[in-house]
């Protein structure tokens, strides 16, 4: 009798330790703004399968591209429910719940692709990701990015001043608003993958957008007049659903915050190296392309600051930490 049970406990036992595995398997569920072939959905699909290996199939994740799940405002809805367990946002939405985030937006914050990916990863970003669990309610893994921010324009644009009363599409947040704004555009919040035919049909006259996507998505067939100004860089973040996150042991979380961290740190590496190459490729194209600076859009720039200054007190500590970037 005393063996019986002695046996029964240990199948018992068994049968828990089972469960308790079992419990811990996870179908996830990411989802992004970007097209299939965006440079930011093949990373989320390659922590898919990385995920997957890595847990000997334990972990799945199903990955959600071209707003499929909704806007970003929607997304962030569904993470802080638990609802939706992962996403690649753009700091955009981010910026609109903790303002501290649009000082990374600061026109001319940095120069050029390599010192904004140098900002990204260093300690003076990676702090703001320290709000994100008390503020939004996610997790903040790490920075990705696009390329820097150009000005496509389906007419003639000599400088800032040919901005003026133009419909500009922009990605719908308030520092990048507000900087065009201050040139007297006219800034249109639009989805990406409406973009090629507002510019076809007249809905915007001009776009903000990087070398990349004018190239991948092909804008330059509707729009043939680059500013080239490398204005602003453009991040993004990976976040895990605060909620789905405190679900995770301890070796989840390592094992998810080790291999998105690696997939953001290459979509940083590829811009990073593709910007040259992207702009040849542009300048190769039959195209209008007038260079602009800094001084350009100086006017702009102070009424940028006027109003950015105060509401993102991280402001000073990240243009510390751009210029010791400039000066290494």
């Amino acid at each position: 009798m005393t063996r019986f049970k002695t046996a029964l406990t240990l199948v018992a036992a068994a049968g828990l330790a089972l469960g308790s595995v079992t419990a811990q398997a996870r179908d996830f569920r990411l989802g992004l703004i970007t097209p299939p072939a965006h440079i930011w959905t093949q990373a989320a699909t390659d922590f898919a399968q990385e995920l997957r290996d890595q847990s000997h199939g334990q972990h799945r994740v199903s990955v959600f591209p071209s707003q499929q799940l909704g806007n970003e405002a929607q997304m962030v809805q569904q993470l802080q429910t638990g609802a939706l367990d992962m996403a690649f946002l753009t700091i955009a939405e981010i910026s609109n719940r903790v303002p501290d985030f649009g000082a990374l937006y600061a026109p001319y914050l940095v120069e050029d692709i390599d010192q904004a990916a140098a900002l990204l990863q260093s300690d003076a970003a990676s702090r703001l990701l320290d709000q994100l669990p008390g503020s939004v309610g996610v997790v903040g893994i790490g920075y990705g990015m696009a390329g820097m921010r150009q000005v496509l324009s389906r007419t003639a644009v000599e400088g800032p001043g040919d901005l003026k009363g133009k419909k500009l599409r922009i990605t719908p947040f308030e520092p990048i608003r507000d900087f065009y704004t201050a040139l007297g555009s006219a800034p249109t919040p639009l989805p990406l993958p409406g973009v090629y035919d507002a510019l076809a049909n007249g809905q915007v006259d001009a776009i903000d957008m990087d070398f990349d996507s004018i190239l991948v998505l092909k804008f330059y067939e509707r729009a043939n007049h680059l500013l080239l100004s490398n204005h602003m860089m453009f991040p993004m973040v990976g976040v895990v659903s605060g909620r789905v996150w405190r679900e995770l042991g301890n070796d989840d979380k390592a094992l998810i915050q080790g291999l998105m961290k690696a997939q953001l740190d290459k979509v940083i590496e590829q811009f990073r190296q593709q910007e040259r190459d992207q702009e040849q490729q542009l300048r190769d194209l039959n195209i209008q392309i007038v260079e602009a600076d800094r001084a350009t859009f100086a006017d702009a720039i102070q009424r940028w600051e006027a109003t950015w200054s105060s509401k993102a007190k991280a402001l000073d500590g990240l243009r510390r930490a751009a210029q010791d970037i400039k000066g290494s």
